[in-house]
């Protein structure tokens, strides 16, 4: 496996994932097809009213977190680069008759595929451990987004990926270093499902993140960390909460996710 290929063979992980993505509990396709807005409390929150608001939504996957938002009024672009993926988003679009647009293209083209600017960008959970450069993702936000536009991001936290997968010793750097070259069995949506696939992702610091964003001229307006995960997609974890899952040696000894929301500097 090379990372040079990181693209390549990431984009091949996502096609193939998103079948069993659609059919699996975690994803709960059937609820939201039957009205359920998938977005947590807490992104709703961040976000605001989004009626009439035009959202473009990064790495969206299949589209059930963009077509929410389109459910509650938002004109909105939902970008991916897989293809498996982009078309289920507009099947489900298409079936749910909202008017949500969808785009397929790698996450960093996305300003060569857009022609206009955003209230929101929006992007969520397991989206930028896939990307090797910060500085470039966050220059394609601030150019997608109108002055004074909203950036609105929530993402696991790096002190969840230093572990090996049973979160038994600390395994990965907190610090980005060389990448990491995975085989995986099964997914987080089913980890019992029948698919192998190779994945390449890099672990990016808190700073890291930060100091992209603030290059840009992005103004950080509100950072929070949270002691637990919207999503039981972790080895080992206890619901305490409903919709509240901790890892269950450490209780809430450590941080789970965390969240920016911050403003593009006129």
């Amino acid at each position: 496996m090379n990372s040079e290929n990181y693209l390549q063979i990431n984009k091949q992980t996502w096609n193939n994932k998103v079948a069993v993505h659609v059919d699996s509990d975690f994803y709960e396709q059937e609820n939201f097809i039957n009205g359920k807005i998938t977005l947590p409390q807490t992104d709703l929150d961040a976000l605001g009213n989004v009626s009439g608001k035009r959202i473009l939504h990064l790495q969206c996957h299949f589209g059930q977190d963009s077509l929410s938002l389109a459910r509650l009024g938002a004109k909105v672009t939902g970008i991916d680069f897989s293809e498996e993926a982009v078309a289920k988003a507009k099947a489900l679009n298409d079936k749910l008759g909202l008017d949500a647009e969808f785009i397929c293209c790698d996450v960093y083209d996305t300003l060569q595929h857009i022609s206009e600017k955003y209230d929101i960008v929006y992007t969520s959970y397991g989206t930028i451990g896939w990307l090797p450069d910060l500085d470039k993702w966050a220059s394609e936000i601030s150019g997608a987004l109108k002055p004074n536009g909203k950036f609105v991001f929530f993402e696991f936290h790096p002190v969840v990926w230093m572990y090996d997968n049973d979160f038994n010793e600390v395994f990965y750097n907190y610090f980005k270093s060389e990448p990491i070259l995975e085989e995986e069995t099964g997914t987080y949506a089913d980890k019992s499902a029948a698919i192998e696939n190779n994945t390449i992702t890099w672990n990016h610091s808190l700073s890291e993140v930060l100091q992209s964003l603030i290059k840009q001229n992005i103004i950080i307006k509100n950072f929070e960390e949270f002691d637990y995960s919207h999503y039981n997609c972790f080895s080992h974890t206890e619901e305490f909460e409903p919709g509240k899952f901790r890892i269950q040696k450490f209780g809430n000894k450590i941080p789970m996710m965390y969240s920016i929301v911050g403003e593009l500097e006129n």
